[in-house]
């Protein structure tokens, strides 16, 4: 009956969890939208500045050298192109996928810094929708399940030591 009592409130538990995946990665793709245009915004400054020289950004930033400053701006530079492609990448990937796609696009769903303010602003809440509830009944059996292997491997291996010092 206890064993039973603690399944249950393991599943909850993984219900409580998982139901809250649907809003996360929503609140997540937004954050992601917002990091995407503010890194857009600097590299057409970038360009835009390249440009007034007659320069192509690749050669703007093969003209960044000579001085540890201008090395060092040249490397922030490109960690922030590169950054933007691989952020537009992942916005694409998840304004194309459903709440449900977006667990498989969960790959998309990496980026730490964007990740953490996500995570410092979301509010967790019950989800009154059918994807909240999916996932919440998804997690439930996860839970419940993951429990009840364990206890069950924990059973089998006491069985086992009885059997073996009973004979």
């Amino acid at each position: 009956m206890i064993l039973r009592a603690v399944t249950v409130m393991a599943g909850l538990a993984g219900a409580g969890v998982s139901s809250q995946f649907p809003e996360f990665s929503q609140q997540y793709a937004q954050r992601l939208g917002g990091a995407v245009d503010e890194l857009a915004t600097v590299i057409a400054d970038f360009d835009a500045s390249a440009a007034a020289s007659n320069l192509s950004r690749a050669e703007a930033l093969e003209q960044m050298q000579g001085t540890d400053f201008l090395t060092r701006r040249r490397a922030d530079m490109e960690r922030t192109i590169d950054r933007h492609a691989d952020l537009s990448e992942a916005l694409t990937a998840l304004q194309n996928a459903g709440p449900f796609m977006r667990a498989y696009q969960l790959r998309h769903l990496t980026d730490r810094d964007i990740a953490t303010r996500a995570y410092e602003a979301y509010q967790p809440a019950v989800p009154l929708t059918l994807e909240g509830g999916v996932f919440a009944g998804v997690g439930f059996l996860g839970g419940a399940g993951l429990l009840s292997a364990l206890l069950g491997l924990l059973r089998w291996v006491f069985r086992r030591r009885s059997a073996t010092s009973a004979g």
